[in-house]
């Protein structure tokens, strides 16, 4: 007799702000296991959040499996992603997928296949979907397609090319988690009696060698070792099978991809007094229990990571867990290595160069408690580590931290609350702090040590500006490296590189703009090649000779010619990186260059190839776009350039001068880290603006001070919150429309809210992404309370009108574009 159904609540992770409910006849599975359930005409995995006690209704359907024997999401993080959910407006079930890897959340895999059939003519997006298809061959996942193309969603393409018979769409069942195994062979019984074995063996001789090489390595052999390397044959190996002395089986096999790379951490350092003394703080911190976060403001080249370490290894030392997130792939390399190098095994990388089998290895042993720390981007702050003692997050100043997509959560402002919550101690460490971190030191929310010093007795570099106005002006000035744009290398910095070229010192050049031009423009008429998805212009990319959208990707052939009125007179206007790579290899053409960018940086390890060559001296001089302005420390580059400082200094956004310091400091800290000391040449035409100004004496907090005046009127945060609602669809007249209806639907409410201000709405600053047309507007408040109510009320209860309408809710943005 089977018992009565039992009803559990589901979240699902899907775009819909409501749990569902479904019935098991089994025991009742925990909170945070994940379950397979039907949904509409597919299976997908969600996650039980609780029981429903109304027993009564009818029609429920029951769940198809439970999919772990313990909870996924354990508790500790259950409640850190309802927190998640409801403080960033993003639905439970999208939240839960955040905790884990991406192989335990897959839902039902879409598949698309070419069919063969006439493809006739094809929209641009709807040619790159079919060439990709053509290129990879065989079925294809939708997901793993639209990351490769960065079209953002492709199901328009995929329905229209479905419906005219170009190709196939096709469900399938989610995959269980992909576990690497490799066959081994095992001994079964072991003889010490000769007598025994020569009877078992008689005249087989391989086989008695094969069961000697089995003893001689403890029992367990590789199958592939033991056929290849060792000789024998597959038969051997069955003939001791047949004997019941051997079995061949599989086994489980981590991967590591750190593991063959060399741990190098570099000499044993002593703490400095000043780090002596912040070590000390953090370490009675935590041994004295929970506690208010600490801000680690230390200049470049002061010593932070030995701070983190000496911290890590009094944490471990108690038996208790770890996370330390850095900001960028980039940085991870070196970071790793440091962390290796003192804590070997005990350390796991969670990144997205990783695949997705790595991934869940890392995942695995940090869940079984057999590595404790967790390194890795933004994500790694969701790692299952138990009893946590501390959270790291070094630049935390980084807008990398701030996650693009639903749900929109800020890793540090998340870290501080999981450290606050599972009574573990979080360390924000920065040489330019963001001024939200800075704000809550100010406000007493935050603790803070300062290392004002570089260990070692190093002082921080020399920084001089030059005029690129006053270079430009002198156009027959000698010595300028030029291209067909005006002025790329001024005589100053032109001197410098090749001093330190004659020196055998390193130079590190900054210019935060990839490609070779920013846009190619027209003499005869003016036209411009912009993007057909995106309302921004495309970007030249000599090598390729190619266009290409940094936003979504799209890219074209270079023309020869204006596609407006013909004419073959086309000018190459801003500067990029591969710009700048070609007139710097024609100005020093015996140096070693190497650029970093992210056409450079695509393959999975070429950040760590790239860095490798400049560690082992085989680069003069590294060229990039930010990606190399934090975190490196090489010895050798005693000058840093920076080919123009005012690149983002005049977006859209209340946070540029803000990025421009921080961007600027961070690469100067490059310079000068070693006895050979260091210079900064920064080239500019604001040589006046504050936030260069503040550059030149390495001066956070004046710029700071001078920074709070100017969000204060009007108020921007930290001194207020916002929320960011953009909404979007493939028509410009819907997305205005609706934007200018939730407008106008929330001022109707807003009277019941005291202190929340409405901000448009107003085309956004990019207006147009991705094929969709963007509309924003702000809601501000000094409460967060406050704009959390008004915000969730808008989420259920504006429902936007017209096909493909989207509405986005961002709270605490980091960028308005």
């Amino acid at each position: 007799m089977s018992s009565s159904p039992s009803f559990i609540q589901v979240a699902l992770p899907l775009p819909l702000d409501q749990t569902f409910t479904y019935s098991t006849t089994g025991p009742i599975p925990e909170p945070g296991t994940r379950v397979l359930v039907p949904f509409r005409r597919e299976e997908r995995i969600g996650f039980v959040v609780g029981v429903d006690a109304d027993e009564g209704r009818k029609g429920i359907r029951p769940i198809l499996a439970v999919l772990d024997p313990e909870p996924a999401v354990p508790p500790a993080q259950l409640r850190l992603a309802r927190w998640m959910a409801d403080y960033y407006i993003a639905p439970l079930g999208i939240a839960l997928r955040t905790m884990l890897p991406a192989v335990l959340s897959d839902a039902s895999r879409d598949v698309v296949t070419l069919t063969g059939g006439e493809a006739g003519k094809l929209r641009p997006r709807e040619h790159r979907l079919v060439e990709a298809l053509a290129a990879r061959g065989g079925p294809q996942s939708v997901r793993v397609l639209r990351k490769g193309l960065a079209m953002g969603s492709i199901w328009r393409e995929i329905r229209s090319l479905s419906a005219r018979g170009i190709l196939s769409h096709e469900t399938l069942p989610p995959r269980s988690p992909p576990v690497k195994t490799e066959r081994i062979v095992r001994l079964e019984r072991w003889i010490e009696d000769l007598e025994e074995l020569d009877g078992l063996f008689g005249r087989a001789r391989r086989q008695a060698e094969a069961y000697q090489a089995l003893t001689a390595s403890g029992g367990t052999v590789e199958l592939a070792h033991l056929t290849g390397q060792a000789g024998f044959s597959r038969s051997v190996v069955k003939g001791l099978e047949d004997k019941g002395l051997a079995v061949v089986e599989d086994r489980e096999v981590e991967r590591d991809p750190f593991a063959q790379i060399p741990v190098d951490g570099g000499p044993r350092h002593e703490p400095t007094a000043r780090q002596a003394a912040a070590i000390r703080t953090l370490i009675d911190t935590v041994d004295g229990g929970p506690s208010e976060p600490f801000l680690l403001h230390g200049v470049t080249g002061s010593g932070k990571t030995l701070v983190y370490i000496e911290l890590l290894s009094h944490v471990l030392a108690q038996g208790r867990g770890a996370i330390v997130l850095v900001p960028e792939i980039s940085l991870t390399p070196q970071t790793v290595a440091r962390f290796r190098a003192r804590f070997g095994d005990e350390v796991a990388v969670l990144h997205s160069a990783l695949s997705d089998g790595e991934r869940y290895d890392a995942w695995r042993q940090l869940r079984a408690g057999h590595r404790r720390i967790a390194v890795g981007a933004r994500s790694a702050l969701f790692a299952p580590v138990a009893d946590l003692g501390v959270i790291v997050v070094d630049e935390e100043h980084d807008g990398s931290y701030k996650q693009s997509e639903a749900p929109r959560y800020h890793a540090r402002d998340m870290a501080v609350l999981r450290a606050f919550q599972e009574g573990a101690l979080c360390v924000l460490g920065s040489a330019t702090p963001s001024l939200e971190s800075w704000h809550n030191v100010e406000r007493g929310k935050f603790s803070r040590i300062s290392l004002p010093d570089r260990v070692g007795g190093g002082r921080l570099p020399r920084v001089r500006l030059v005029d690129l106005r006053a270079e430009r002006r002198a156009k027959s000035s000698d010595g300028a490296a030029r291209s067909e744009g005006g002025v790329v290398l001024t005589p100053p910095l032109v001197e410098a590189v090749r001093l330190r070229i004659e020196r055998g010192e390193q130079t590190i050049l900054l210019l935060n703009r990839r490609g070779y031009s920013s846009f190619i423009q027209c003499r005869e008429c003016g036209d411009v090649e912009t993007c057909s998805d995106c309302s921004i212009s495309m970007t030249y990319h000599r090598l390729t000779n190619r266009l290409v959208c940094h936003h979504c990707r799209a890219d074209t052939p270079a023309p020869s010619r204006c596609l407006r009125c013909g004419s073959d007179d086309l000018s190459f206007r801003g500067l990029g990186t591969e710009q700048v790579e070609k007139v710097v290899s024609e100005t020093f053409p015996s140096a070693r260059i190497a650029r970093m960018d992210v056409d450079t940086t695509s393959g999975k390890w070429s950040h760590h190839e790239i860095l490798g060559r400049v560690e082992r001296g085989e680069v003069d001089i590294l060229l990039g776009t930010q990606m190399i302005a934090k975190g490196l420390d090489f010895p050798r580059v005693t000058l840093v350039g920076v080919v123009n400082a005012d690149v983002g200094i005049h977006l859209p956004d209340f946070r540029a001068s803000e990025r421009t310091f921080q961007l600027l400091s961070q690469v100067a800290g490059r310079a000068g880290r070693g006895r050979l000391g260091g210079e900064v040449l920064v080239q500019t035409s604001l040589p006046d603006h504050y936030a260069i100004q503040s550059v030149l004496d390495h001066d956070y907090q004046g710029f700071a001070v001078r920074e709070m005046k100017e969000r204060s009127d009007p108020a921007y945060p930290p001194v207020v919150r916002l929320v960011n609602v953009v909404v979007s669809s493939p028509n410009a007249d819907d997305a205005a429309r609706n934007a200018e209806e939730a407008a106008r639907w929330l001022r109707g409410r807003l009277h019941l809210v005291s202190g929340v201000d409405l901000i448009g709405p107003a085309p956004s600053p990019i207006e147009r992404l991705h094929r969709r047309w963007r509309w924003h507007f702000m809601l501000r408040s000094a409460s967060a309370k406050a704009l959390g109510d008004v915000s969730r009320a808008l989420q259920t209860g504006f429902r936007p009108r017209g096909p493909d309408v989207r509405m986005a809710i961002d709270r605490d943005p980091t960028a308005l574009l």
